[in-house]
């Protein structure tokens, strides 16, 4: 019988490990009977040899299996969909597509995470609601779902335990990049939540983890046909993170526009994205014949005011009380009713006519996040209040002294080198010299075949 060791040494020497080789050490893992530095050697071995696509699906089912598999009614089979983003500026599709979806009947059982980094994640923004309580037992979720149609809640302590463990060691090996591990991390969690349909937001550019397209298109090739290998219809859109996803950056900033784009003002980056991502996982499905219907029928969700009941919905079915929720939804509302306002803001100025060319994003973010927007390690407090909106658009023209940027922000008060780091942001180009031509956003789609 092989040992640990033999199997460290395996994968060090560029040999494919087999299926049974790699759920003996996902099973040592979850069983926490092999020590934390042979699991940093086999993520090394792994970092360094990569694996095939037949080892991913093997690790990523070791993991989805390591520990609670989600289960649903039958009726609801061929409808239980859900999306994973790698992360953006501004990221808040999730929070408008999952009512979108459920209010053209599908049912979105939305794990997410929390923000370590340049920003908040969707739990962070979420837990900006008073009341929003993201901890849920899958009995509690399935009532939700039941109901409503959709929720989005933490991963809980039974599911894919392995995949905490593994996901500790990678940031303390330096293994967090490793496509197989991030595939594995992804792809097992979607798995467990017993999907018909899964949908990954895979970014690139300067915000983004992968900065080029090539890099982010071998990772979303990779976890579209691991999530296939496990017999969930799975899709990957690659998506431009240059900028920022609509204007509004920061927790309670986020959960605003989101709202709008709800009540039919939102953006039209924001739109699309959840219109592309809405539309794929109705056709996945079989609810729609093409992309072009389901894109329509998202639209018309939100256009039509269901979405918006649907997470109106899910905050009262998620601790927030029925009179929050309604000012909230509610037309023309003063949203700082509710939500927590910054003690100050402050608006910089463009410092010369032109063409708006470019809004650095990660630029942006980084300023935030020292602000405390985003936080620097695990269980760190967060502010839900810090953030920014942006006045203008790419492309617009503008003259000197015309306000581009609203900071929220608490103190102490943002230092001159943060104030000169924001206004490089903006790149402002003379209306001859611009290059500017509006981006798609949506660069690429991979569907499963």
């Amino acid at each position: 019988m092989q040992s640990i060791p033999d199997l460290i040494k395996k994968k060090r020497d560029g040999q494919e490990l087999s299926k049974e080789e790699i759920q003996m050490f996902v099973d040592a893992v979850t069983d926490k009977t092999i020590q934390d530095c042979q699991i940093g050697a086999m993520l090394m071995a792994i970092w360094m040899k990569n694996m095939t696509v037949t080892e991913t699906v093997a690790l990523t089912q070791g993991m989805m299996s390591s520990g609670q598999m989600m289960s649903w009614p039958q009726e609801w089979a061929g409808r239980m969909v859900d999306k994973h983003s790698t992360g953006g500026v501004g990221d808040k599709v999730s929070l408008v597509l999952a009512p979108a979806l459920a209010a053209c009947d599908c049912k979105v059982p939305m794990i997410s995470g929390r923000g370590l980094a340049h920003t908040g994640g969707t739990l962070d923004k979420l837990e900006s609601i008073p009341g929003f309580t993201v901890s849920q037992t899958q009995a509690q979720v399935q009532e939700i779902l039941a109901s409503v149609g959709c929720c989005i809640v933490g991963q809980t302590e039974k599911l894919v335990p392995a995949d905490r463990v593994l996901y500790a060691l990678r940031d303390a090996t330096s293994t967090v990049d490793s496509l197989p591990l991030i595939t594995g991390s992804i792809i097992s969690k979607k798995g467990a939540e017993s999907l018909s349909a899964l949908v990954l937001d895979v970014k690139f550019g300067r915000a983004a983890l992968y900065k080029d397209l090539d890099s982010a298109k071998e990772l979303a090739q990779l976890m579209a046909n691991t999530g296939n290998g496990l017999g969930i219809r799975t899709a990957a859109v690659l998506s431009s993170m240059d900028s920022t996803i609509g204007r509004y950056v920061g927790n309670s900033l986020e959960v605003i526009e989101s709202l709008e784009t709800l009540k039919g003002n939102g953006p039209d980056d924001l739109m699309e994205l959840v219109t592309t991502h809405g539309g794929l996982l109705l056709m996945m499905t079989g609810m729609v014949p093409d992309l072009t219907t389901g894109k329509t029928k998202i639209a018309q969700a939100v256009a039509g005011g269901q979405a918006l009941s649907k997470f109106q919905a899910m905050m009262e079915a998620q601790g927030v009380t029925k009179e929050t929720a309604r000012l909230l939804c509610a037309k023309n509302t003063d949203y700082y009713q509710v939500l927590r306002k910054s003690s100050h803001c402050t608006e910089l100025e463009t410092q010369e006519n032109g063409v708006v060319e470019d809004v650095d994003g990660m630029c942006l973010a980084q300023v935030l996040h020292k602000l405390g927007a985003g936080r620097s390690s695990a269980g760190a407090p967060i502010n839900h209040s810090v953030g920014a909106e942006l006045l203008v658009s790419l492309g617009d023209k503008v003259k000197k002294g015309f306000p581009w940027l609203k900071l929220h922000y608490e103190d102490p008060a943002p230092t001159p080198e943060q104030i000169t780091q924001l206004r490089k942001s903006l790149t402002i180009v003379s209306g001859e010299k611009s290059k500017y031509q509006k981006k798609k956003l949506v660069k690429v789609t991979l569907l499963p075949d």
